[in-house]
């Protein structure tokens, strides 16, 4: 996260980002966005917990933990990935970027 530039990080005010060891059973993931996009919120949009992207540390480290180099940036490639979608950029917009 420190490594995000200032604006990007502060349009994120209300954001948690966790790391747990698995995904849910029988769901290939590395991370997970759960929430409502910034948009698809409207003016009533309040009184909810924070948004919450999840990085799966098992599988990340089973597909690139043979190089350390290689697995940061897998890692950071996640949390951007899940940050867009935060931002309302969906897989299929992402790959048509390839900027995540």
């Amino acid at each position: 996260m420190e490594t995000l530039p200032d604006n990007l990080r502060e349009a994120m005010s209300n954001v948690a980002i966790v790391v747990e060891d698995e995904p849910p059973p029988g769901q290939p993931l590395l991370g997970l966005y759960e929430g409502v996009p910034l948009t698809r919120r409207t003016s009533y949009y309040g009184g909810v917990p924070p948004d919450k992207i999840t990085i799966y540390r098992g599988p990340l480290e089973r597909h690139y933990g043979h190089d350390a180099a290689l697995l940061q940036q897998q890692i950071r490639r996640v949390v951007l990935h899940e940050i867009a979608h935060h931002f309302g950029i969906s897989d299929e917009r992402l790959r048509e970027l390839d900027r995540y």
